[in-house]
């Protein structure tokens, strides 16, 4: 996808016309990203200071990392592209503009296949207890957790690449050659995720002996959800089907770096006073098991299971 296909020319004065007719829905949707990459700055910092990089829980480290650094840089493009918008001359170099479109889809793109790797053992070890009734070999857990590095791997090393070396989308061969690898992603990442938790959800729910569904699998699928509306937009509009603005698609990858965090604490709240403390036992409970959280107060006991 070109980023021109992301990114429009930044609006400018042409000749007979207004020499500043401002476009109101692109001042909204850039201020409402502003406000957005403003929370997810604040939010992912809060992650990775709450933190503790020990056990399970340090797992969410890079993907806050990633989203961190992608907030870090759309924060000050946001205002710059509001001033664009205002101003109706362009300010933003077209450079800059490509780099920060790769790292929205490094960003989200990591976080899919970081969570992927996640569930990969998990799903692995159910299904050879399902169709074999026997548990794996370690071995064989071994080159499916490769497997699955070195695909994701090559896939978040091509799309920036054919990216970078496709000036225009328009082109038969990079648009042949980012639908394929954006609906291998779609195929063999988002949607298996995607439907393995939320078999392991209803499963939690509908069981003979009824268990609320594992923290961990919520905060994956709503995750990974998020993940692949925004993979199958991009097939879509590689596909031609699309009509929605481009910079919808930003505010998308921005609203899905920026509620991460938000996720976290809402699904691994604690019945206490917020406080540092808490927020943190928050994070514990999405990713750690309940026998390696040492439970405070009889308020922090309850509802401990990943």
């Amino acid at each position: 996808m070109a980023v021109s296909s992301v990114f429009p020319p930044s609006a400018s004065p042409t000749e007979g016309d207004d020499p500043c007719e401002i476009d109101v829905s692109n001042v909204a949707i850039h201020s409402v990203m502003l406000l957005i990459c403003l929370c997810g700055v604040a939010g992912n910092g809060a992650v990775l200071w709450l933190l503790t990089l020990q056990g399970p829980v340090a797992r969410i480290f890079d993907l806050a990392v990633a989203d961190f650094l992608f907030l870090l840089f759309a924060l000050p493009s946001s205002l710059l592209f509001l001033l664009e918008d205002m101003s109706c001359s362009p300010i933003m170099p077209q450079v800059y503009v490509s780099f920060l479109f790769q790292l929205s889809m490094m960003s989200y793109y990591w976080g899919l296949f970081r969570l992927t790797r996640i569930t990969v053992i998990p799903d692995t070890h159910k299904l050879c207890l399902l169709f074999f009734h026997c548990h794996p070999p370690l071995r064989l857990l071994w080159v499916v957790d490769s497997a699955v590095y070195w695909v994701a791997f090559a896939v978040i090393t091509a799309i920036p690449t054919v990216t970078f070396l496709c000036p225009s989308h328009e082109q038969e061969h990079c648009r042949v050659a980012l639908t394929s690898m954006f609906a291998v992603t779609l195929l063999i990442f988002a949607a298996p995720v995607v439907i393995t938790r939320t078999i392991d959800i209803v499963k939690a729910k509908c069981g003979s002996q009824q268990q609320k569904p594992k923290k961990r699998d919520i905060v994956i699928f709503i995750i990974v959800l998020f993940i692949l509306f925004l993979n199958l937009w991009n097939v879509l509009q590689q596909l031609g089907f699309t009509g929605v603005s481009s910079q919808v698609f930003f505010l998308l990858a921005c609203i899905t770096s920026t509620i991460k965090p938000l996720i976290y604490f809402l699904v691994g709240r604690c019945w206490r006073p917020c406080s540092l403390g808490s927020l943190q036992l928050s994070l514990q409970r999405v990713f750690e098991e309940r026998k390696d959280i040492t439970p405070t107060s009889k308020d922090t006991t309850r509802d401990m299971e990943v």
